[in-house]
């Protein structure tokens, strides 16, 4: 009987933890869209009252109040378009760029046998300024936001807007964390005293960040940003909304027009200048895959040149990023990644889909990093690599652009949860065989969560959840990828990936938790998949850091790797695996392999670690065997390489690849999105077996070729298993997944190396730009 007691007392001790625990997580985390009905049909009356209560900021901070600079007054955009006009950075350009276009028109003149007039020449150059000077006008007329007192009404509308589309969108919320957004109160208040901006860097995953993050700030009491949108963007009357939201429309691509870069430097300068808030996407563009991108670095360059000017005193770094349970261009990502024509896509477009508005998505969650000081960031890169000249010296400059851009990514890696729909989509790819039980797919997403834990990153909780609950819950939102099979025949229910190319986009937002130890289980599979006993699948310690740095070499593109050497980092991972049963590593002698307890559980953690990095490796194995149709036509020199247009050649290599998917020698199909096929391409011209020749005309365009050390050898015109790129093949193709050729001795089959013959005797054939290329040298 006492034991009983015992025993209920125990139980009733840890129902109260329990409870304590979710209240905590309920103070600590908000969410900012729960205070009204969502839904028409739910409550018209009440809806109405939301909206109402929305535009004139009750119940809540309000329009007026707001930590920063004060912003919508009246002649704000009169303001900042004459300040960058009168500035002396865009006088000086204009004025360089008249003499330039003046003495073209002398030259062009003299060449027809005219006389130069120096009365004629000041108003040529005269009539030259004018022109510039309405070209940088209307250049900052397009890119100044509409900030005044008029949009600030606007701001209402959006505001309201927007608080209706994620209701209706994310219905279980738009969640913060309470500490983080404190902490940045604090930074916000000292930024407004000394008249320093917040400098917001997300990540960008959706066309929704835009509305998410300004929408936050505006909630939360803070200055809007400006921030830096595409020209996609600039719809009519969408556009004069988001421009009155801080929106700053530039282009794509500038290239060569110095006028235009000199009127954007300016306006960001003067943005810091003044204090306020802005916000970029370090990435440049949204990410396809479901990790972050490498860091485009031609805004950051902007600032820190500013900075280095001394334009402004200092800014606050605020990496950020918003985690959705679903986003709503997942199936235009896959399409776009396998080939499929691009569809224009808009903010607009997305949002006006009718389906998409009637979707649930279920919901975000916004973090924030620690705030640092742009000033105190760049002191510490002094006194690391001594006195840096950023301004003038190139290599310096761009020593510190890159480390800033991957320590920005590498902060918002650390911030980013983990949410549950995410867990279930991993887990489903990450398993042998065609499905999971439910009772299976439990275990493995409770075992997921406690590694994910373990490395102290964070999975979303949702209080009164059990797993079986969140499991349930992640179907249903995703129950377009995930299938469920329930014939009555079946022991239990069995779960499945309807669509894993899409799927796979879930699956890479955990990716960069485990990337070093993945590297370390790939490495250590090139001797596990040679099979037999515990004593031949094993690996000296320093045969493992030679493949390792191999792999983490070829895909530094495409990987985030934690700050340190290759060597301390595979030091922890190697670490962090024995201590969690999947390897041992016996440091006397040297060796390593997997651990029994590893064996005996039939290697599915192990398994696990491989699944997340094997469809990078198909992707780059299968961009290096491309490669091989870059060789020369039977009938041409077999010494000069022969180029092809880039875009053709990515349509090639992705036909390959699919060939070879569907004839079971590549084990995924999305080693053939052309996202992770162009960072493999840009990695092989890197290292100085892929050439590239840039273009500007008709259009900007590229054609590529094959360096001459690297064109493979033939023999009665056929391409033979011998040379560089050959052995290049075979390394990487030691790294894949066993498939249909695992007992193959090359990892690159005669089939191979047959259709890369038949695609190379089309390399004679010229594609349009090309023709173009020829017909305009030819009149040279």
């Amino acid at each position: 009987m006492s034991e009983q007691i015992v025993i209920s007392n125990s139980l009733k001790k840890k129902q109260r933890q329990k409870r304590r625990h979710q209240k905590r997580q309920e103070q600590e985390f908000r969410n900012i869209i729960d205070n009204g009905p969502q839904r028409l049909r739910e409550n018209p009356v009440g809806l109405v009252k939301n909206i109402a209560m929305h535009y004139s900021g009750t119940g809540w901070r309000g329009y007026e109040s707001f930590i920063g600079t004060k912003l919508f007054y009246p002649g704000y955009i009169d303001k900042m378009q004459n300040d960058i006009l009168k500035s002396q950075s865009v006088r000086d350009i204009i004025e360089e760029l008249a003499e330039r276009q003046t003495q073209q028109l002398e030259k062009e003149q003299l060449a027809k046998g005219g006389k130069i007039k120096k009365y004629n020449r000041q108003k040529q150059k005269e009539n030259r300024r004018k022109e510039l000077e309405q070209i940088a006008k209307q250049i900052s007329k397009k890119c100044v936001a509409s900030m005044d007192d008029v949009g600030k009404k606007r701001v209402r509308v959006m505001a309201t807007l927007v608080d209706i589309i994620l209701s209706r969108l994310y219905d279980q919320g738009v969640y913060v964390k309470e500490s983080q957004w404190e902490e940045l109160r604090k930074v916000a208040e000292h930024a407004q005293k000394n008249n320093q901006t917040l400098l917001l860097l997300p990540a960008h995953k959706s066309h929704i960040d835009y509305l998410v993050i300004n929408y936050v700030m505006l909630r939360l009491g803070f200055q809007i940003p400006h921030i830096i949108a595409g020209e996609n963007l600039d719809i009519p009357l969408v556009s004069t909304l988001l421009k009155a939201c801080g929106a700053v429309y530039i282009r794509r691509e500038w290239g060569g027009d110095e006028l235009y870069k000199a009127v954007l430097e300016e306006y960001i300068s003067l943005i810091f200048q003044n204090g306020l808030n802005f916000q970029c996407f370090v990435e440049g563009t949204r990410s396809r895959l479901g990790k972050v991108l490498a860091p485009k670095l031609g805004i950051l360059k902007m600032i820190v040149e500013s900075f280095a000017k001394g334009r402004f005193s200092d800014c606050w770094i605020v990496p950020m990023t918003a985690s959705y349970d679903k986003i709503m261009e997942t199936q235009s990502y896959a399409d776009e990644l396998l080939g499929n024509p691009k569809q224009q896509e808009s903010l607009l477009g997305v949002l006006g889909s009718a389906s998409v508005l009637m979707e649930k998505m279920g919901r975000v969650d916004v973090r924030i990093g620690k705030p640092y000081s742009l000033k105190e960031w760049i002191n510490e890169q002094n006194q690391i690599r001594g006195p840096l000249d950023i301004l003038n010296d190139g290599e310096q400059k761009s020593i510190i652009l890159k480390s800033l851009g991957y320590r920005v990514l590498s902060d918002i890696n650390a911030i980013t949860p983990v949410m549950p729909s995410a867990l279930v989509g991993t887990v489903i790819l990450t398993l042998r065989g065609r499905g999971a039980g439910r009772s299976e797919l439990i275990r493995r997403m409770e075992w997921l969560t406690r590694m994910i834990r373990a490395k102290d990153a964070e999975v979303v909780a949702i209080p009164g959840m059990t797993t079986d609950d969140l499991v349930d819950r992640a179907i249903a939102i995703h129950d377009q990828l995930i299938g469920q099979r329930r014939e009555k025949d079946l022991l239990e229910p069995t779960f499945y990936g309807i669509d894993r190319f899409e799927l796979s986009y879930y699956r890479n937002q955990v990716i960069h938790l485990f990337v070093e130890e993945s590297i370390i289980c790939a490495s250590l599979y090139t001797i596990i998949k040679k099979g037999g006993g515990k004593l031949d699948q094993r690996m000296q310690y320093a045969e493992l850091l030679d493949e390792v740095t191999f792999l983490s070499s070829l895909l530094k593109i495409d990987m985030i790797y934690k700050p340190g050497t290759i060597e301390d980092n595979t030091h922890h991972a190697l670490q962090w695996l024995v201590d969690n049963n999947v390897l041992y590593f016996d440091q006397e002698s040297g060796w390593i392999g997997l651990s029994d307890m590893e064996r005996s559980s039939g290697r599915e953690n192990y398994d696990f670690l491989c699944f997340l990095i094997w469809p990078f490796i198909e992707s780059y194995w299968l961009s290096c065997v491309s490669l091989f149709t870059l060789t020369p036509p039977v009938r041409s020199s077999q010494d000069t390489p022969v180029y092809v247009d880039n875009s053709l050649f990515m349509k090639r290599t992705q036909a390959l690849g699919k060939t070879l998917y569907y004839q079971g020698d590549l084990s995924y199909l999305e080693a053939v999105n052309k996202e992770t096929v162009a960072h493999a391409f840009n990695r092989y011209e890197q290292q100085g077996i892929m050439l590239r020749k840039h273009y500007k005309q008709p259009k900007v365009w590229s054609e590529v070729g094959l360096d001459t050390c690297y064109i493979p050898e033939r023999y009665n015109s056929v391409l033979i298993p011998e040379g560089r790129l050959w052995r290049l093949a075979e390394r990487i193709g030691k790294f894949r997944r066993e498939g249909k050729n695992r007992r193959d001795n090359e990892a690159v089959s005669s089939r191979v190396l047959r259709m890369a013959h038949e695609l190379a005797e089309q390399n004679n054939q010229l594609s349009a730009n090309q023709k173009t290329l020829l017909k305009n040298a030819s009149r040279l």
